[in-house]
């Protein structure tokens, strides 16, 4: 006789939460990442740390909040290991290719530059199109704190490139 498994009310719990949040966390992960593969692992492995501390997690205050700064920790952690990689590789320049390449490793200085409030921030708001009030919740500050890390954020970049977000 076939037997099905008992599912827990945590694991049920967890299957909602998965359920009504992971369609806006893995569009989220593609938008930071630019890569749909890359920011559907991205999503996955956020949700797959939040499964192991489900019995933390669902009690906190706000289990979205601590599912989207996971994503951000990830992502944050493995830009790092893929800028320390780069670092160590010595690339031959290829013809052609060299004013794009300069461009892209300029934009990643500047935001590299920001510290990191402004840069979640930045990306958050601008990049994922969430409100002020929603990254706040989302990074446990007030809206406003984050309006202020966003004109700070712009500035910064406006200097950089001496130009106008216009």
């Amino acid at each position: 006789m076939l037997q099905t498994p008992v599912v827990t009310a945590d694991r049920a719990a967890f299957s909602v939460f998965f359920a009504e949040r992971y369609a806006r966390l893995a569009r989220a992960c593609l938008l930071l990442t630019g890569d749909a593969a890359e920011g559907e692992d991205l999503a996955q492995e956020a949700m797959a740390r939040v499964l192991e501390r489900w019995d933390r997690v669902s009690v906190m205050g706000d289990p979205e909040g601590y599912l989207f700064r996971t994503a951000l920790n990830l992502h944050r952690n493995a830009v790092k290991r893929l800028m320390m990689a780069t670092r160590r590789q010595a690339f031959p320049e290829q013809r052609g290719d060299e004013e794009f390449t300069e461009r892209r490793l300029d934009l990643l200085r500047a935001i590299r530059s920001l510290p990191r409030t402004q840069r979640e921030a930045l990306v958050l708001v601008e990049w994922l199109g969430y409100t002020a009030d929603e990254t706040g919740r989302l990074l446990g500050i007030e809206a406003a704190s984050v309006r202020g890390r966003l004109h700070r954020a712009r500035e910064s970049l406006r200097q950089r490139y001496r130009g106008s977000d216009e």
